[in-house]
């Protein structure tokens, strides 16, 4: 692992302008093992300090459309089930760049070594999904890049790339914990269309998923506690600033629960709630 970057912001640096999904992924695990042994070792690599790409490295394809300009699923069918895990490809493929440029991009702000452990973790996780998602779509007859997809889950990282609470409330205690919400529904479609190898990777993405969530949930109040924020207005009012949209029920609450996101946190943002009603007059 000599020729790997001897920062852990550099290694983070080095996967966002990695292009090709299956080599961005392959550098992701190298770099999240030199990560590891260095701690088992008691030498942890030094964090560092990185310049990340304000946009991850792509390949060619998949073309990405505004996410209203996307063709619409028909899940029931072959081809709908391939567009299905195409999507979801796609989205563990940004899931592993925001993983790591949270390493890179808040690194001036001091945070325990404990931090870069659970993000580098979860984005080894995030590339061995994007891998299993991948394999199965091979499998099918697709690959990835065969569809378009959308850019929507960078947006936010672009919105919140000067505000570290803002990161960790949108991306993934808001677009992860979604994952939890729908997950099962996608698991339940596979098993009934008999695409084992479909439902292995999902049911794999679904339990790991579980704690990415709770790793944002854990370092926002963090932070919070840190700096003497009301955890619950703090992420309600950064949710209403940087998500473009209500929250959409039904929500997982058991997993949500399980992440350390408490209903009083979501349910105030969601579709329908009177907090969300449209006001009039003065």
């Amino acid at each position: 692992m000599s020729d790997l970057p001897e920062t852990l912001a550099d290694c983070a640096v080095a996967v966002l302008t990695t292009a090709d999904g299956r080599a961005k992924t392959a550098l992701s695990h190298r770099c999240a093992a030199a990560w590891f042994a260095s701690r088992a070792a008691g030498t942890p690599m030094p964090i560092g300090r990185g310049t990340p790409p304000d946009f991850p490295a792509r390949p060619e394809k998949p073309e990405l459309l505004d996410p209203r300009h996307m063709p619409r699923r028909r899940p029931g069918s072959a081809a709908g089930r391939i567009a299905l895990l195409h999507a979801v490809a796609h989205i563990e493929l940004n899931a592993v760049d925001l993983h790591w440029d949270i390493v890179a991009r808040f690194c001036d702000v001091k945070m325990p070594l404990g931090f870069y452990d659970d993000w580098v973790k979860s984005a080894d996780e995030e590339s061995k999904h994007f891998n299993l998602v991948c394999d199965v779509l091979e499998e099918l007859g697709s690959h990835y890049g065969a569809l378009p997809a959308h850019a929507f889950m960078w947006r936010a990282a672009a919105d919140t790339k000067a505000d570290f609470l803002g990161r960790l409330a949108v991306v993934p205690m808001v677009l992860e914990a979604r994952g939890l919400d729908v997950t099962p529904s996608m698991i339940a479609l596979f098993e009934k269309a008999g695409v084992d190898s479909a439902v292995a990777a999902l049911k794999t993405i679904y339990a790991e998923e579980v704690s990415h969530v709770a790793y944002g949930s854990k370092w926002f109040h963090f932070l919070c506690g840190r700096d003497d924020i009301d955890p619950k207005d703090a992420f309600h009012a950064l949710v209403r600033k940087y998500f473009h949209g209500a929250l959409k029920p039904p929500f997982n609450e058991e997993k949500r629960a399980e992440a350390g996101i408490p209903p009083d946190f979501y349910w105030p943002l969601a579709e329908g709630h009177p907090a969300n009603a449209p006001r009039f007059g003065g």
